[in-house]
C-alpha cells in the first residue's frame, strides 16, 4: 500500500487551479468597475472609499470560517469542491444583478442593491479563495509545491489580465458603448460582467469534474495523520462558545512560520491596497498634470464649471490606469513561469525578498516618470494619445508585476508545509488575516496620511507603497521555514 504522496503531472497541477482562472477574472472585473458602476448610481466619491473595505472585511469573516467547514466536510465532490462551487455559483448570480441593478429601482434604491451585490460578489470569491488554496495543498506533494503555487499564480494573473481590459475591449473591438447616464451602467460593463460571469462558472466546474480528491483514508495516509486526527477532522460541529475557544486556540498556536510571514505580509497588502486605491489620482496629478485642487469636492462644488480639459484628463488617466494594471498582470504571468524553478534554484527566500524588493523599488521610482510631451501609442486593437511618461510608468509595472506574483505564491508555498495536515484548512482562513487586515488598516489610515502629510499630492502616498514593500522584502529574511527538509528529502537530496 502506497504511504508517500503521488506526483502529479503537470495537467493534473494545472487542472487543480484552473478554476482560480475564473474567480480572479470576475474580481479583477470587480476591482477595475465597481467603483465606476457604483459613481453611475449615485454613489460620491466619499462613499466610494468605504466600498474599498468590503473584499478584506469579508475575506476576514468568511476565509476562516469556509477553512474551518472544509476539513470537517467529507462528501461525494470531496473536502474542498463542495465550497468552491458553491462560492461560484453565488458570485455568478451577483455578477449578473449588480450590473442590473436600476431594474429593481422599485424594491431598493439602486445604489444600495448595487452595494449589495458588491458585498455578496466579495463573500463568494472568498468561498472561493480559501479552499483552492487548501487544494493545492491537499493535493500536490511537498517536492512540487513551488509548482502547484507557481501555476495558481499563472492561472491568476491571465485571469486578471483579461478581466482588467475586457470593457475596454469591448468598446474598441466590439463596438459597445462605455457611457451611461446617471442611474444607469455601461453596456460594455454590463456585457463583461455577463462573460466573466460564465468564465467564472465554467472554469470552476472545470476544476470540480477533472480534479478527484483523495478519500479520507487515502489523504490520512499520504499526510500521516492518526486515527485520533481523522476523528477530530470528523467530529460533529461544537458549539458556538466551544468553537471560538478554540478557534483563539488556534490563532494563539499558530505555527512560528506562519507569524513571522504575518509580518512580511503586514507590508506587503499595506502596499497593494494603496496601489489599488490611489494609483489613479496619483498619475492623474503627476503624469495628465491635474492639480490635486481638482480632487477636493468644495472646490469643485464651489467652481462654475469643470473645464472640459480636467474631465477628459480625468478620463484618460482612468483608462490608462486600466492599461497599466493589465500590464502588471501580465508581468506578472510570465515571472509566474519561471518562479518555482528560480524558488527551487535560489530559495524561496531569496526569491521571494528580491520580487518585493523590486516591487518597492518601482513604486518609488513612480516620481522619475513625469513628462507632459504627449504621444501616440499603438495598442493593436486602437491608438490613443497620452503623456510620456504614461507609456513610461510600464517599465515599472515590470517590478510590480513580480512582486505580485510572488506575493500570490511564495508565502502559501512557504506556509503549506507548516501546517498540520487536519487543520490546513482553516490554517489557511486564519491567515487570510495577514492578507485583510492590512488593507483595513491601510484603507482607515492612508487616506489621513495623504491629506494631513502630503496635503493630497497623491504621488507621494505611491512612495510609502514603496517604502512599506522594502519593509516587507527585509522581513522575509526573518522567516524559518518548517518543510525545508522534508522538501529535501522528497527530491532524494
Amino acid at each position: 500500500m502506497q504511504t508517500t504522496q503521488p506526483r502529479l503531472s503537470f495537467w493534473q497541477i494545472w487542472n487543480v487551479s484552473f478554476g482560480f482562472l475564473g474567480v480572479q477574472f470576475g474580481f479583477a472585473l470587480q476591482n477595475a468597475n465597481v467603483s465606476r458602476i457604483l459613481s453611475d448610481l449615485g454613489a460620491d466619491l466619499h462613499s466610494l472609499s468605504l466600498f474599498w473595505l468590503v473584499a478584506p472585511i469579508m475575506g476576514l469573516i468568511v476565509q476562516p470560517i469556509v477553512g474551518s467547514a472544509s476539513d470537517r466536510t467529507w462528501n461525494r465532490l470531496g473536502r474542498r469542491r463542495p465550497f468552491i462551487l458553491a462560492g461560484a455559483i453565488a458570485a455568478v448570480v451577483g455578477m449578473i444583478l449588480l450590473p442590473n441593478a436600476p431594474i429593481f429601482v422599485a424594491f431598493l434604491a439602486p445604489m444600495l442593491m448595487g452595494a449589495l451585490m458588491v458585498a455578496l460578489m466579495d463573500a463568494s470569491f472568498n468561498v472561493c479563495f480559501q479552499p483552492f488554496r487548501s487544494l493545492v495543498s491537499d493535493m500536490v506533494p511537498p517536492s512540487q509545491r513551488n509548482v502547484g503555487y507557481s501555476i495558481q499564480s499563472l492561472l491568476i494573473n491571465i485571469g486578471a489580465v483579461i478581466g482588467s481590459i475586457l470593457p475596454f475591449l469591448l468598446t474598441n473591438v466590439i463596438g459597445l458603448e462605455n457611457t451611461a447616464q446617471m442611474g444607469e451602467v455601461a453596456p460594455s460593463v454590463m456585457w463583461a460582467f455577463y462573460i466573466g460571469a460564465t468564465v467564472l462558472l465554467g472554469t470552476v466546474i472545470w476544476t470540480v469534474i477533472r480534479t478527484k480528491e483523495y478519500s479520507p483514508e487515502d489523504y490520512t495516509r499520504y499526510k500521516g495523520l492518526s486515527e485520533e486526527d481523522v476523528a477530530q477532522m470528523t467530529k460533529e460541529k461544537a458549539p458556538l462558545g466551544q468553537r471560538l475557544r478554540e478557534f483563539f486556540t488556534l490563532v494563539v498556536d499558530m505555527p512560528k512560520t506562519m507569524k513571522q510571514l504575518a509580518v512580511v505580509q503586514f507590508f506587503s497588502w499595506f502596499a497593494l491596497f494603496i496601489m489599488w486605491v490611489y494609483t489613479t489620482p496619483a498619475i492623474t496629478q503627476h503624469i495628465w498634470n491635474v492639480d490635486k485642487q481638482w480632487f477636493d469636492p468644495a472646490f469643485i462644488a464651489a467652481a462654475p464649471v469643470v473645464p472640459e480639459t480636467i474631465t477628459m484628463a480625468k478620463g484618460a488617466a482612468g483608462d490608462w490606469v486600466g492599461i497599466l494594471f493589465a500590464a502588471y498582470s501580465v508581468f506578472a504571468a510570465i515571472f509566474s513561469v519561471f518562479l518555482a524553478r528560480l524558488a527551487d534554484k535560489f530559495g524561496r527566500k531569496t526569491v521571494y525578498a528580491g520580487a518585493l524588493a523590486l516591487g518597492g523599488i518601482s513604486y518609488v521610482s513612480f516620481l522619475m516618470f513625469q513628462d507632459l510631451t504627449m504621444v501616440e501609442v499603438n495598442l493593436l486593437i486602437t491608438q490613443v494619445t497620452v503623456p510620456v511618461g504614461a507609456v513610461k510608468l510600464l517599465i515599472p509595472m515590470i517590478g510590480v508585476g513580480i512582486a505580485w506574483a510572488a506575493i500570490l505564491a511564495m508565502p502559501y508555498a512557504m506556509l503549506a508545509g507548516a501546517l498540520p495536515a487536519n487543520k490546513t484548512g482553516v490554517y489557511m482562513g486564519i491567515f487570510n488575516f495577514t492578507v485583510a487586515a492590512p488593507q483595513i488598516v491601510s484603507g482607515l489610515t492612508a487616506g489621513w496620511i495623504l491629506s494631513s502629510v502630503f496635503d493630497n499630492d497623491a504621488k507621494y502616498i505611491i512612495v510609502v507603497a514603496g517604502v512599506s514593500m522594502l519593509i516587507g522584502a527585509v522581513a522575509v529574511f526573518f522567516v524559518k521555514e518548517a518543510d525545508t527538509q522534508v522538501l529535501q528529502e522528497a527530491k532524494g537530496e
